[in-house]
């Protein structure tokens, strides 16, 4: 959670072959100059911390997975709008989703996505979420099946300092409480900033039925200063997690999935069993600088 390492630990698989890159290097040195108690050394610290690297990503690389899910969580990343409405019904009807957490789309282009989709003849709620005076402008919206019952945004949640996230909970106490949630990013000027968001992730982790989705600006190394117990943050699991999926990543779309860092999540309440989480790719000439990820759940 400290400045310079934070960052760095976003980037494991860069991480990794920079310090292979490195530790050739070094043992290059060690053998054309001979100074083999410095560089060989060097060289061996650097390639061992590069495969420890390489160890932990494909460790996320392998879970289990319940037989069927039949929730389907989305979030999206827009970039400020640069996704058309269009492109995120095209994604919406693809994945038949019944909740879609889409951090920097407004009411406006959230609504349009909602008639859109309606057209398939999938009905949606969808509403918006902005942030308090001095924060960001930037909104962060949801949809929601309207088979799930009806929601209301709860007022007294609060929201992540900077930029806005939310909460609803549905008004019959029936389908589950729908966090779309987007903390600042690390950003080495507000660091403060970045670890009160997560903070405030966590305090909504705190109900079996919750289910949290949205660009978090963290990876599971970094979710992990807030668990409680054995939960990865608050009383939560990270859904990549558990189907073998946490190596994945969405951000940005400028590097492959293996190389991005996964910084979009779906956090799951002890009510729910996950099935299938992926990071989809095939969006990536859509505007974003991030990729969907579509979670599959089922309730336990």
């Amino acid at each position: 959670m400290t400045p310079i390492i934070a960052q760095l630990l976003a980037f494991r698989g860069l991480v990794a072959i920079a310090l292979l890159v490195l530790a050739g290097g070094a043992a290059v040195v060690a053998v054309l100059r001979r100074r083999w108690s410095i560089a060989a050394g060097i060289a061996i610290i650097l390639g061992a911390t590069s495969l420890t690297n390489g160890a932990i990503l494909a460790s996320r690389s392998a879970g289990e997975t319940v037989p069927n899910g039949d929730l389907v969580v989305v979030s999206w990343n827009t970039l400020g709008g640069a996704v058309s409405p269009e492109s995120i019904a095209e994604l919406i009807v693809e994945t038949d989703a019944d909740i879609v957490t889409l951090p920097e789309t407004d009411a406006v282009a959230v609504a349009e996505t909602a008639r859109i989709v309606s057209l398939s003849g999938r009905e949606m709620w969808a509403d918006t979420a902005y942030g308090e005076a001095g924060d960001s402008w930037i909104p962060t919206s949801v949809l929601i099946a309207t088979d799930l019952g009806e929601y209301r945004v709860d007022e007294a949640a609060g929201s992540t300092p900077g930029l806005p996230s939310g909460v609803w909970r549905p008004v019959n106490g029936i389908g589950p409480t729908i966090v779309a949630a987007h903390p600042l990013p690390p950003l080495l000027e507000d660091m403060a900033g970045w670890r009160a968001g997560l903070e405030w992730v966590a305090t909504q982790c705190g109900e079996p039925d919750v289910i949290v989705a949205g660009d978090l600006n963290a990876t599971i190394d970094h979710l992990s200063a807030f668990g409680r117990g054995e939960s990865l943050i608050g009383d939560c699991r990270d859904a990549a997690s558990g189907s073998g999926s946490a190596a994945a990543g969405s951000w940005p779309t400028s590097l492959p999935v293996w190389l991005a860092s996964p910084i979009d999540h779906v956090l799951v309440g002890s009510a729910w069993a996950v099935h299938e989480v992926t990071v989809d790719s095939s969006f990536d000439d859509r505007g974003s600088d991030h990729r969907p990820i579509i979670a599959h759940l089922r309730r336990n």
